[in-house]
């Protein structure tokens, strides 16, 4: 056996080694040895330390790679936000998707060219090269701001310090995805869940020594930002990836028919546990730069992009038990107790019931031997049950006719659907203790305030310590309280502290999304801000006889309709809404909303359109109307400036009204002149 000392002289000398390959890589860009040298050199280190505990603890200052450790990560905003991509589970929803880009661009019967590539479970990285150089490294964060991890993505010998290619646009935005092979995961995943995991962590570190002992890798998929832009096809650009030294997923395609995607996908799915890193999908991309730009995003998703996620995995459990859940907008949700099971990797020993009538129609009762399934890998929900295995003492469910906070629950009706709604309510709202919790951890969503260090646990945790109780409390911690609470300490209450006061800050859109109304989602809480501009004008809401007025007007918005107006009408008439509310404003620094464009040839223009048009949808047209500092109403009133009428069906009642209103009206052909197009 290997003497303690030899072993520490073995460990110190590969480490030196490491410290060479790393200094020839990172500061001279030029590598000693191969890839799949430098990897085994990190396992082997790795190993090391896991057989030797003593070794970690013996790493000297001398023997530092790299750049200067980061006592914190800086947050930076992106150059261009990482969006979320939106999902589809089978055909039907791929057609669906097709059948959207149609109507956006509003053309039919069009065969789109899609470029494919494999969505890779892992952590999203963004790299920013200035004229070929690599000065900026992000994580994706909130998908507006990220994380500088430029010193932990160097540490992986799949991205390059530097491009040489003399065509290399001046500003290029790589994006990608940072990932561990599921052979090296083995070696690591003591401390881990699975790999994605272990590669979050890894990237999270605050010594970058560590990273680069760790085997990530790097697949390269897109771009943000690249000025100029020199390609025409996302083909071309993952064409030029492979030139300029990234590594690029084999598996990627050109697809020209929905037949060749679904074949795709199947061929795909069958080979997806002999690949050697974990995926849930494929992600499909219109190939076109130029449809790219036209179709856009919405503020969640890019239009022109989609994620088509495997079928589920399924298992088998038995239910313990059925609780009741309630959402912050006050849904009575039932919840199975499971046997822990796992289900594609994954333990699982929660499965939603959705609502009353699913238990009902399932006849779902506790005790029962069910198949659960993962829906796109993300939810688990119960597919069916085995009623030939039923206990002879199984009782239907109950469901609940109170909250869990003693209020009374009831389906509302839907005056859209003509139907009541097929989920049970509570409608107190902030009297509600479990609506109340459920709405503060809606508030420090990523989406929302984006608070480090104040997730949903914690969130429980300084809920039933009473430390927070509405959401003015998160500005008003007793952090001397918490620093003597385990698991936190002086520097992690310092780095809360810090994280809050920086959400104080908040954009109006932000601050109106957080608040919780239900049926006010980003895309409403946008159109809203740009109505009220101000938080002295939103506080208008309070005012019963003023806000008749501002719903009124509300009206008249593309996007906000009589669902959001009643939502925000019922959210305001109740007082303690408004005291809870108001309070939390005055913790706040609510930004103003700017207009995206006070310059441009429709700035201060208020817009309608009727009828279909030749060249574009009415989605596209609204989105250049504001794009172009206009804003789109939804109904004919003299606020109207223009109404542009399409050649194709349109509404004459509302050409007969703007005429009486004496309001412009504009053809097609005159619209296009506008837009020079």
């Amino acid at each position: 056996m290997k003497k303690k000392i030899d072993i520490q002289d073995d460990y110190n000398k590969k480490l030196d080694l490491l410290k060479k390959y790393d200094h020839n890589y990172f500061n001279l860009d030029s590598p000693l040895v191969s890839d799949s040298k430098y990897d085994k050199l990190k396992r082997v280190l790795l190993s090391l330390e896991k057989r030797h505990k003593f070794l970690k603890k013996k790493i000297s200052e001398v023997e530092k790679v790299g750049a200067p450790l980061t006592k914190k990560f800086k947050k930076i905003k992106h150059l261009k936000p990482m969006l979320s991509l939106s999902n589809v589970f089978n055909l039907k929803g791929m057609q669906d998707f097709v059948s959207k880009i149609s109507n956006y661009l509003n053309v039919k019967n069009k065969q789109f060219e899609f470029s494919s590539e494999l969505k890779i479970d892992g952590i999203s990285a963004s790299l920013i090269y200035e004229n070929g150089v690599l000065t900026r490294g992000l994580s994706r964060g909130d998908g507006i701001t990220g994380e500088d991890i430029l010193a932990n993505l160097k540490t992986i010998k799949e991205i390059p310090n530097k491009i040489t290619d003399k065509n290399i646009p001046r500003i290029l935005e790589i994006r990608g995805e940072v990932y561990i092979g599921k052979k090296d995961f083995k070696i690591i995943n003591k401390n881990f869940a699975n790999p994605r995991n272990a590669a979050g962590g890894s990237l999270r570190q605050k010594d970058y020594r560590e990273t680069a002992k760790i085997p990530l890798r790097f697949f390269a998929y897109g771009f943000g930002v690249m000025e100029p832009m020199i390609f025409k096809t996302q083909s071309q650009f993952t064409q030029s990836l492979k030139k300029w030294g990234f590594i690029v997923n084999e598996n990627n395609k050109v697809l020209k028919s929905l037949e060749q995607i679904e074949l795709h996908q199947k061929d795909i799915e069958q080979i997806r546990s002999s690949l050697n890193y974990d995926i849930d999908g494929i992600v499909y991309k219109i190939n076109d730069l130029d449809l790219q730009k036209r179709l856009g995003s919405t503020s969640s998703s890019p239009r022109w992009a989609t994620a088509y996620k495997f079928s589920s995995e399924k298992a088998i459990s038995k239910i313990k038990e059925i609780t009741i859940q309630v959402g912050r907008t006050g849904a009575i949700t039932p919840v199975a107790k499971i046997e822990p099971v796992n289900v594609g990797g994954v333990i699982v020993s929660n499965a939603t019931l959705h609502n009353e009538d699913e238990i009902n129609r399932k006849d779902i009762r506790e005790g029962d031997m069910i198949t659960i399934q993962r829906a796109g890998d993300v939810i688990p929900q119960v597919v069916s049950v085995d009623k030939s295995k039923r206990p002879n003492n199984s009782k239907p469910f109950r469901f609940p006719d109170k909250c869990l906070c003693g209020g009374s629950i009831k389906k509302e009706f839907n005056p859209q659907t003509k139907k009541l709604d097929a989920v049970k309510r509570c409608l107190k709202d902030y009297d509600c203790d479990y609506i109340a919790v459920e709405k503060l951890k809606h508030v420090v969503s990523k989406e929302a305030f984006n608070i480090d260090g104040l997730g949903k646990k914690v969130i429980d945790q300084f809920w039933k310590l009473k430390l927070i109780k509405k959401p003015s409390d998160i500005f008003r911690l007793n952090y001397s309280k918490i620093e003597n609470l385990e698991g936190w300490g002086n520097l992690s209450c310092q780095n809360l502290a810090k994280a809050i006061d920086t959400a104080k800050n908040i954009n109006l859109n932000r601050f109106i999304y957080s608040i919780g109304i239900r049926h006010i989602g980003q895309e409403n809480a946008k159109i809203l801000a740009q109505y009220f501009k101000t938080k002295e004008k939103f506080k208008d809401l309070y005012n019963s006889k003023k806000r008749i007025q501002i719903l009124s007007d509300l009206k008249d918005l593309d996007g906000i309709g009589e669902t959001q107006i009643n939502s925000i009408d019922k959210f305001f008439q109740k007082k303690i809404n408004i005291e809870i509310i108001d309070s939390f404003i005055l913790e706040l620094n609510i930004l103003n909303h700017k207009d995206t464009n006070k310059t441009g040839k429709l700035s201060n223009k208020n817009i309608m359109f009727t009828g279909g048009f030749e060249k574009m949808s009415r989605s596209e047209a609204k989105t250049m109307t504001e794009n172009l500092g206009g804003k789109v109403l939804g109904s004919i009133s003299r606020k109207l400036d223009f109404l542009v009428v399409g050649e194709s069906k349109p509404t004459k009642n509302k050409i007969i009204k703007a005429k009486g209103l004496r309001i412009k009206i504009l053809t097609e052909s005159e619209w296009y002149k506008i837009l020079n197009i």
